[in-house]
């Protein structure tokens, strides 16, 4: 026998597998308390802000934060103050002009302050990046803990647009100090509607 066919003999001999059990992840994840008081926190980090309205009082918050705003869409079913259709527009670079867009949004993140966009009702996803401000609306209840719960509500099934989003348009690269509003949203809200 050479000395290779020694040493490897020795491996083989020797390399025992033991078997090991998975560990759960049935308890995985950060939980809050308050999961609103979290999100809130995390989006103000970034430059966002989050509200708690009642539905009747959607059109008249909205219109108190943005007071000066012209060119309006929206999709959210209850909120009239949309004048313009950016659906009906057939080529994206229409919707240049647009100060302020109301998207509904289908469940928020409290561990990152993010909001899950994937509306089959937007025609054009650079919807959400274009419009001067942005107001996601959430229903208060669609509040998740973590992103493990957010990944179990996504459908990865049907094929089409999505999109993590938290606050406006941010950047940090240059001297490592944040700029809100460099190329998107120069503000954003989450509004949860109770």
């Amino acid at each position: 026998m050479t000395s290779k066919e020694i040493i490897l003999a020795s491996i083989k001999q020797n390399n025992k597998v033991k078997e090991t059990p998975l560990p759960s992840y049935n308890n995985f994840g950060i939980v809050y308390e308050d999961k609103f008081a979290k999100f809130s926190e995390m989006l103000s980090s970034v430059g966002g802000k989050a509200l708690i309205v009642k539905k009747e009082d959607l059109d008249k918050t909205i219109k108190e934060i943005y007071p000066e705003e012209k060119v309006i869409t929206t999709n959210v079913q209850g909120c009239s103050l949309g004048n313009f259709d950016a659906n009906a527009q057939e080529d994206a670079h229409k919707l240049e002009n647009i100060d302020l867009c109301i998207v509904k949004g289908n469940f928020a993140v409290a561990e990152n302050g993010a909001v899950w966009l994937k509306n089959s009702d937007n025609r054009h996803r650079s919807l959400y990046f274009i419009a001067q401000n942005i107001v996601i609306v959430v229903q208060k209840e669609d509040i998740l803990n973590n992103m493990h719960e957010a990944y179990e509500r996504i459908s990865f099934e049907q094929a089409g647009y999505g999109v993590f989003v938290s606050g406006p348009s941010k950047t940090a690269d240059i001297e490592q100090s944040l700029v809100i509003g460099a190329h998107g949203p120069k503000s954003g809200y989450i509004i949860f509607v109770d």
